[in-house]
């Protein structure tokens, strides 16, 4: 989303606390740790290229003094010294002006050294192309290490993202953490592009021409400095009132980001349910929000330039009038007081710049503390080093009193014990809410148990990593993901390692998915989107099974995986799922009871606890809570064909 100045701007946080603008600021420099090498070449060429433009004006200063000499010498008596033309000037009155030129190196009779100008001109301009290069350089060297900090800081966010548990994403809205993981990324990468070399420079542009304007002149030094403290108490208190309408404004982009995200990705139902109106009204309801508060934000930092502008003409008039003062009474030379209003002008400027960077600087440590943030969330348990893995993977599954709660005071899974012996098919059916999807998650590990262990051939899975456990898992998913690519890249997601094309297609033809492929223009090598545009529901359903059979898992997960297909390839997924577990442990969650009938043990849960479990002819004649649900499922299936 685009903010206020066409700024990328940063999504909001999940939290309302005060930025910490100190603390951020110092983490984000720490950042440049690995580009210190670079860091320190940059400071040397700021450093000779400010030294170089600091020492330019005091020599158009000298050039300026040559002129002024030869103009006032060529009409003074040849022959005569500078003491005796001066003495003749305050015998005759003329005291002022003697005192005035008696700060000018001219020689009577003697006009402009044109050679000496020329020279001393070229030795500016030879100061101001170095100075300038050198620049160029440090701006090459600060881009250098900008852009590679900020490479780094992705792959750090990348990284992270993959290391925190499924409960962060699940207690955040989608569009807010990609809104941190791009926006705010970049609007970090532009403040630093922007503010950094300027900084540096600024900085040191100061300290250089306070050095020189002390040395051409104290007085005027101090008089110069008259100023700063008004800028110092201009700057904090319009950062101070700016500071909580950036950390708004960011808030504010948040929900934006995080509401168009969700109306677009869900589009279809707005549209069918009629909401287009509380939508419109929702949106324009946060993006006035977040138009005071990038108004506000952008104005009160905004008023600090046009400030920063006045206390710099003030400084220039109150330099022009005491330095027009010291010319007269001949302690300073026109070349000097002209070199000083110079270097009045090169001090205020940077302390402008400091000034007015200050909008950047702000939001950039705002983005920078949501990233930090993230980066500091709670991670999952690390993966033991080394992990345990079965001598042997033969798909046995064990719970030992298990228990799993997501909220510390409301208690999901309580106690449950279950063994699976390997190649048996668990079907496990239950309202929703029982807890059929957690039990799977579980296993998985997206989440951890919080009393109990659960074993894999033997081996409990906390001892095991990650990637050991799932590398032997096949998982079809109710809702199906699919990624920007072809169908034949899609498919073989699901292998571990490369695998022929000839594979991918006997996949597809095990999933029943090979003849609905093919019927497409550029069959396998179709190119889908992120959101499978192009082919149905069922058909996604079908690509997904199509990767779990080329996964060729030892246990096979498949959580309502029948679900978006009809009932005549239901039929044949079956088939061919009875294929792919044949030697397997599998688990079916499922919600239509005619769809696992033959599966060797059905667990019945409610409120997390198995409360039956059997054959499916042994749970209809116990006549207990499967019966119920079958008969309830044959009673509305006899309703809908009547």
């Amino acid at each position: 989303m685009a903010g206020p100045g066409g700024r990328m701007m940063a999504g909001g946080g999940p939290d309302q606390r005060s930025l910490d603008f100190k603390g951020s600021s110092r983490r984000l420099l720490a950042q440049f740790e690995p580009q210190r090498a670079t860091m320190y070449a940059m400071l040397v060429a700021v450093l000779l290229s400010v030294a170089l433009s600091v020492v330019g004006p005091k020599i158009l200063g000298k050039a300026t003094d040559l002129i002024f000499a030869g103009i006032i010498g060529r009409d003074m008596p040849e022959g005569a010294t500078k003491e005796q033309v001066l003495d003749g000037m305050r015998e005759s009155g003329d005291n002022g002006v003697a005192d005035m030129l008696s700060g000018t190196d001219f020689t009577p009779g003697k006009g402009i050294d044109f050679g000496a100008v020329g020279e001393v001109l070229l030795l500016a301009l030879g100061v101001f192309v170095v100075a300038g290069l050198l620049m160029a350089v440090a701006t090459r060297l600060v881009n250098r290490a900008v852009n590679l900090t900020v490479f780094r800081m992705r792959e750090d966010i990348q990284t992270k993202l993959s290391r925190l548990p499924l409960s962060y994403f699940d207690k955040r809205q989608r569009g807010e953490v990609l809104s941190r993981a791009t926006n705010d990324i970049d609007n970090i990468g532009q403040t630093l592009q922007q503010t950094m070399g300027q900084l540096v420079n600024s900085l040191l542009t100061i300290v250089g021409v306070l050095v020189m304007m002390f040395w051409i002149s104290p007085l005027l030094a101090l008089v110069a400095l008259i100023t700063v403290p008004l800028s110092f108490v201009v700057a904090t208190r319009v950062g101070k009132r700016s500071q909580p309408h950036f950390v708004q404004q960011w808030k504010s982009t948040g929900k934006v980001n995080a509401h168009v995200e969700e109306m677009y990705t869900g589009h279809a139902l707005v549209k069918v349910f009629g909401r287009q109106d509380e939508s419109a009204k929702l949106f324009a309801e946060q993006n006035d929000a977040l138009y005071e508060a990038g108004f506000k934000a952008q104005f009160n930092s905004g008023v600090m330039q046009p400030l920063m502008f006045f206390i710099s003409n003030l400084n220039y008039v109150l330099v022009a009038v005491v330095g027009g003062l010291r010319v007269a009474s001949g302690t300073l030379s026109i070349g000097d007081v002209q070199a000083f209003i110079q270097y009045s002008r090169q001090f205020s400027m940077p302390l402008t710049q400091v000034a007015s960077m200050a909008n950047l600087v702000q939001s950039g440590v705002a983005s920078a503390e949501r990233i930090f943030e993230l980066l500091d969330a709670e991670e999952q348990e690390a993966d033991p080093v080394p992990g345990e893995r079965p001598s042997r993977s033969r798909g046995e599954v064990a719970l030992e009193n298990v228990s799993f709660r997501y909220e510390e005071d409301k208690p999901l899974i309580e106690d449950l014990s279950l063994t699976v012996e390997p190649g048996h098919t668990v079907a496990i059916v239950g309202p929703t809410g029982a807890g059929k999807t957690t039990l799977v998650n579980l296993l998985m590990r997206f989440y951890e148990v919080t009393g109990g262990r659960i074993t894999l051939d033997g081996v409990d899975v906390a001892k095991m990593s990650r990637d050991e456990l799932r590398s032997g898992i096949g998982m079809v998913l109710q809702d199906t993901w699919l990624f920007g690519g072809t169908i034949a890249e899609n498919i073989a997601y699901g292998a571990s390692k490369d695998v022929t094309r000839e594979e991918v297609e006997e996949a597809a033809r095990a999933a029943h998915a090979d003849r609905f492929i093919r019927t497409l223009p550029d069959g396998y090598d179709t190119v889908l989107d992120d959101e499978g545009t192009g082919v149905s529901a069922g058909e996604k359903q079908l690509i997904t099974i199509a990767r779990a059979f080329l996964s060729d898992p030892v246990i096979l997960v498949l959580d309502e995986a029948t679900s978006s297909v009809d009932t005549r390839t239901e039929v044949l997924i079956q088939k061919a799922m009875a294929r792919l577990a044949h030697g397997r442990t599998s688990f079916v969650i499922a919600h239509r009871l005619s769809t696992i009938r033959d599966a060797d043990t059905i667990l019945v849960m409610e409120n997390g606890s198995i409360v039956e479990q059997g054959t499916h002819a042994g749970l209809l004649s116990a006549d207990g809570a499967y019966a119920r649900l079958y008969k309830a499922q044959f009673a509305e299936a006899v309703a809908e064909v009547d």
